[in-house]
């Protein structure tokens, strides 16, 4: 019988070990999560801002193509 019951805490003992591990997991999957969310959010602005001045240089390029008024 006490062989029984040390195999039921030895059981015990492992099962709370993998339900802290599992938390801990899940924190990490949970902050990297986060921390990808915000660099894809980095990553569109970056992405936007590099559309809107290169449209500015083609702007500006083709001012550059252009006659003066004057000619």
């Amino acid at each position: 019988m006490q062989e029984i019951q040390d195999n039921i805490i030895e059981i015990q003992t492992k099962l709370a070990f993998q339900e802290e591990t599992i938390e801990q997991l899940n924190d990490v999957i949970i902050n990297q999560q986060k921390a990808i969310d915000k660099l894809q959010h980095q990553l569109k602005q970056l992405d936007k801002k590099i559309d809107e001045e290169s449209q500015q240089w083609q702007t500006d390029a083709s001012m550059v193509d252009e006659k003066p008024p004057h000619y």
